[in-house]
């Protein structure tokens, strides 16, 4: 299912739908967000459309004259591939594929194309390969089209089975054994947890590319795998950190995204059971994204879904070297002060007043007050571990770390 092979940049359309769900804004931005995918995946966006619907078309995603007009662009530009910005059924992507002539891809398969390319352990490959295998089940019937029947010898002249229904068997009895293989992988990981002993658990979350891999290189001194690319962390890692006299397992995980495949939900489903088992959560933002607070929401509906939206958690925001805001001129009289024009400052005060001091303004990249978070992550660890253990008197003695 997953191979390996070098992927030249190919040129791309990408197509979104502006809904009674879905605003222009939001559209634009989910086509921005598609587009860095695309790139991740190793593609070109080169054109964009969008087409206002109450609803998405049942049979072609967009409407029928919107489609024409694709394809006359991609013919015209010689572009063979077209990027959907929502998950399309067997039936849209056949309808599809008839009027474009064309390599299609939805969102859903844009990602699981890039957790094939990036996945490097047998544990993250077999995950994505489950995924792939539960999303490519339904949409078999636009694979064959080579052989229409089956034969036996004589006596077994029937209809015989079809060669859909054969992959179809293959994959679902490739799930039961990949399923099966996660079974066992999971309790591995199980009694390798169970054998880290009592110390405090420390999982990083966050959107994906907000610089969690970054932040634990810098706390861990580890050299983990980090990139400004989207899921460029899909296994996790684990590193036991000293602050001062505690030690604790500190945990990266792999980030979230709006529109997370459901596949990818479940057959991840061990890698978040690293999140369920933390005592506490350090959410990373990109406070420097003009959209952050609504990736802490996309990331605090995840949470939710799994159970683990109690736990304590420290709001990190990072990236504060990036952030830039915009400026009301003294003589403009006109513009109303909104978000977009608060300073680092101003957010602070806001979100400390929400989340009741628990927050951290950082640069991981720079360094840039990374006492005050080791500080404020001691302090929350020391509680746990007091509460789990009263009567001790810590494994080391306190000491302050010298540059």
């Amino acid at each position: 299912m997953i191979e390996e092979r070098e992927v030249s940049s190919e040129k791309a359309v990408l197509i979104g739908v502006v809904t009674q769900h879905q605003d222009e804004e939001q559209a634009h931005e989910y086509l921005d967000e598609l587009e860095f995918l695309t790139l991740t995946a190793g593609g070109i966006a080169v054109k964009r459309f969008t087409q206002k619907l109450e609803m998405p078309h049942p049979k072609t995603f967009i409407g029928t004259g919107k489609l024409e007009e694709v394809r006359d662009y991609m013919q015209a530009h010689h572009i063979e591939t077209a990027i959907f910005d929502d998950e399309l059924s067997s039936s849209q992507l056949r309808n599809i594929e008839k009027v474009l002539n064309c390599k299609v891809l939805d969102r859903t398969n844009l990602i699981l194309d890039i957790f094939a390319k990036r996945a490097q352990t047998s544990y993250a490959r077999t995950q994505v390969e489950l995924a792939q295998c539960q999303y490519l089940l339904p949409r078999l019937t636009r694979l064959w089209t080579h052989l229409e029947r089956q034969k036996g010898g004589i006596g077994l002249r029937g209809p015989g089975e079809t060669e859909i229904e054969t992959d179809r068997r293959i994959i679902r009895d490739k799930i039961v054994l990949l399923k099966e293989k996660l079974k066992i992988i999971d309790k591995q990981m199980a009694v390798q947890r169970k054998n880290r002993g009592k110390m405090v658990r420390v999982a990083l979350v966050g959107y994906t590319n907000v610089g969690k891999s970054t932040l634990m290189n810098v706390v861990s001194k580890s050299d983990v795998f980090a990139e400004n690319k989207l899921f460029a962390t899909l296994d996790t890692t684990v590193r036991k950190v000293v602050i001062k006299n505690i030690p604790f397992l500190l945990t990266d995980t792999v980030g979230f995204i709006r529109k997370l495949p459901t596949q990818l939900v479940e057959s991840f489903k061990s890698t978040l059971d690293e999140v369920r088992e933390a005592d506490l959560l350090l959410h990373v933002v990109d406070i420097s994204h003009p959209n952050f607070e609504d990736h802490i929401a996309s990331v605090n509906k995840i949470l939710d879904e799994i159970k683990s939206s109690d736990k304590p958690t420290i709001m990190i925001f990072n990236k504060i070297d990036a952030y830039q805001h915009e400026t009301i001129e003294d003589d403009d009289l006109v513009t109303e002060k909104s978000k977009i024009h608060y300073t680092l400052a101003e957010w602070e005060k806001t979100w400390m007043n929400k989340m009741d001091n628990k927050c951290l303004f950082i640069s991981a990249l720079n360094k840039e007050n990374m006492e005050e978070f080791k500080e404020k992550v001691f302090e929350e660890i020391k509680k746990i571990h007091i509460s789990r253990f009263p009567y001790n008197d810590f494994l080391y003695d306190e000491y302050t770390e010298e540059d």
